[in-house]
């Protein structure tokens, strides 16, 4: 039996990182995964996601100028091209990944992974051996119920469409959802929305949601709040959904169903019990310092580790890495997740980092909440963009950001520096003591504050 020092099961940027770091400093690591090296980010998710946004940008862009000096005359989306220039991304990424962890002496393995044993795995039907284990397997679209559930197409789905149809229904209120309408509106398609709550979009600040939502009713984006699909069923041209509207049934007619209703730790598969592995809906179950509660030879990390952090792909890698430099040096370090940004990229993007305005009154803060209508202000007025907004939490005892919620252009960039902000405890008289280059966004901060 092959027994190596760390065996990473998902090989996505969360597992590649801690492969490579362990495999730097002598250890014998194995990496295994059943699908193509790469993980959501690269291949299914933030990456192509954003490169197929980037039409959607164009468009978008053409037609808040025109009358202001642009005649956009038809400009519209080739989606066949847009698609093959994303696969120009993807497509050599498998094989990269595979050829740098080889390159530092880690070995490459394919196949579903299950536990046989507290410190044995099986591929197919080959077993291993390792000291250590890190369960960096991400999430799958979680589970749904109604009828005719298996209509339904999932993101990774949706970015490999050869063409895009007329009427998309997104199931879900949030990022999936809201991205891929944004995307879809702007390549001709007529996207709706269906949220079971009122709020769609919970993770952000309410009152730059409904901003936005306004921003997407020209654009041919429905959002439908308080509705409930009860059943999908498949007709001769397309899908016939039936929903419920705060107690109102009703049925909508579509081409293509999307599944945007979030997502659930990948686990199921791997047999953790098999293991002593103790893991519920939110991931294995991890001290601060990212080992299981129930078995120490076994680190998890990203979406499969239930953590504090964010469902995000930078918070993934972080995770990552000091899970090996505490297998590597049998320490304790817990992750600071300090000033972690996060954006969902509509357009225009809307971004947040911090405590939304309710949380830290639940938390007793007492806080000066600086909001800002920006969209007359000269970056926005620059590129006709008609919608924007700020709204900063100020800490009156430190003078420090306690939370920032941005919408509008750009404003996903500027958030990094409110992160960074945040995470060197700067406070707000330092961060407008500084001379930005005008004009940019970034001049804008310190009107913002």
């Amino acid at each position: 039996m092959t027994t190596y020092d760390l065996m990473v099961i998902g090989a996505g940027m969360a597992g590649v990182g801690a492969a490579n770091k362990c495999a730097s400093q002598g250890w014998s690591v194995a990496i295994v995964d059943e699908f193509p090296y790469g993980g959501t980010c690269a291949l299914r998710g933030c990456d192509p996601k954003k490169i197929l946004r980037r039409g959607a940008e164009i468009v978008d862009s053409a037609r808040l100028m025109r009358g202001k000096g642009i005649d956009e005359n038809g400009l519209s989306i080739n989606w066949a091209d847009l698609m093959a220039h994303k696969h120009g991304f993807t497509d050599p990424v498998p094989q990269a990944m595979e050829d740098g962890l080889a390159g530092n002496g880690v070995t490459t393995l394919h196949g579903p992974a299950r536990f046989i044993g507290v410190n044995h795995i099986e591929i197919g039907d080959v077993p291993y051996e390792a000291t250590h284990f890190l369960i960096a397997t991400g999430a799958r679209p979680r589970p749904l119920d109604f009828t005719g559930h298996e209509h339904l197409v999932d993101s990774t789905d949706f970015m490999n469409l050869e063409a895009l149809p007329k009427r998309i229904l997104f199931v879900g209120g949030g990022f999936v959802s809201f991205e891929f309408a944004h995307i879809a509106a702007r390549a001709g398609s007529t996207p709706v929305i269906i949220d079971r709550g009122r709020r769609p979009l919970k993770g952000f600040d309410p009152d730059l949601v409904e901003l936005l939502i306004a921003r997407g009713t020209p654009a041919g984006i429905g959002v439908r709040r308080s509705t409930t699909i009860t059943g999908i069923e498949k007709t001769a041209t397309g899908y016939r959904v039936s929903v419920d509207q705060s107690g109102a049934p009703e049925t909508i007619e579509c081409d293509l169903v999307v599944h945007g209703a979030g997502r659930t730790p990948d686990l199921a598969r791997l047999d953790l019990d098999a293991a002593g592995v103790e893991w519920g809906e939110r991931g294995v179950r991890v001290a601060g310092h990212l080992q299981s509660t129930t078995n120490p030879a076994v680190y998890a990390a990203g979406d499969a580790a239930d953590t504090p952090g964010m469902a995000l792909t930078p918070v993934a890698v972080v995770e990552g890495k000091v899970a090996a430099s505490n297998m590597l040096k049998d320490a304790t370090t817990v992750p600071d997740y300090t000033g972690v940004p996060t954006a969902v990229f509509t357009i225009p993007e809307l971004a947040r980092v911090g405590l939304l305005e309710q949380e830290a009154r639940d938390k007793g803060l007492d806080v000066d909440v600086r909001y800002r209508d920006t969209s007359g202000w000269y970056s926005n007025y620059r590129i006709g963009e008609t919608t924007a907004g700020s709204k900063v939490l100020i800490d009156r005892a430190t003078d420090q950001i306690v939370g920032a919620h941005l919408l509008g252009p750009e404003y996903g960039e500027l958030i990094n520096v409110i992160g960074l902000a945040m995470k060197l405890n700067l406070t707000t008289r330092q961060l407008k003591s500084v001379t930005a280059a005008y004009p940019t966004v970034g001049s804008d901060l310190g009107s913002m504050l």
